[in-house]
């Protein structure tokens, strides 16, 4: 946690995915604020047949590195496909925030995610309707596309805001050219920058981004109920 008033963004690789050949890394994102630590999306913390058959991913799970599980305040998960909530389970006993219609689809349609996963035992979910203030300056903000449920996480830390928008973009073009809904929701925050779930870096919309082509998949906008 923060106490000099500083509103920080850190993000986390928690896993590799081989996607079209390339390999693309699982981002989480903590965010340290003076009233708080939250954490955006868990990642995995185990392999599964239906995950290790579409993407072979190798895992860098936050219970067996150096990261404070016991340090984290609230868990929002931006959508809950498998690579973003299979980390759920160490968070059991505090809020998790996720949007009201993810978690029923989660529920109820079929392959979707990892159900066993979403309903880890002891977990406390905070399902919201729409946008929800979660601490001072930092917001949820639903985003539908890449599911209908998707939400991202505005941080303002004195400038433009700092966006969390999990796979609201899954490859910098997808901002450069919005399509969905919740693409062009993050691009009017007028966001400084903005963090992907699958990339490195953030996105800044005074950068050029000629060479970011992202995996096939992630071009033609295929979901799949792990990624």
């Amino acid at each position: 946690m923060n106490t000099d008033g500083a509103v920080t963004v850190t993000p986390i690789v928690v896993a590799d995915l081989l996607v079209e050949g390339e390999v693309m890394p699982v981002c989480v994102h903590v965010i340290d604020h003076p009233d708080g630590r939250v954490l955006v999306d868990t990642g995995m913390t185990e392999l599964h047949p239906a995950v290790v058959a579409a993407f072979n991913p190798r895992l860098y799970p936050l219970n067996e590195r150096d990261f404070d599980v016991a340090g984290v305040d609230m868990v929002v998960n931006t959508h809950l496909h498998a690579d973003h909530c299979g980390g759920n389970h160490l968070f059991a006993g505090r809020p998790i925030y996720v949007q009201r219609r993810e978690l029923d689809d989660a529920h109820h349609e079929d392959d979707y995610t990892l159900r066993e996963w979403v309903d880890a035992p002891d977990l406390q979910y905070v399902p919201v309707d729409g946008e929800l203030e979660l601490l001072p300056g930092v917001r949820l903000v639903p985003a539908p596309g890449h599911t209908r449920g998707s939400q991202v996480v505005v941080v303002e830390t004195g400038g433009r805001p700092v966006v969390i928008c999990g796979d609201t973009a899954v490859w910098f073009g997808e901002l450069d050219e919005p399509r969905t809904e919740g693409q062009r929701r993050v691009l009017a925050l007028d966001p400084g920058e903005v963090w992907l779930s699958h990339v490195y870096e953030p996105w800044r919309p005074s950068v050029a981004h000629i060479d970011d082509h992202g995996p096939t998949d992630a071009r033609e906008g295929r979901d799949r109920s792990t990624n």
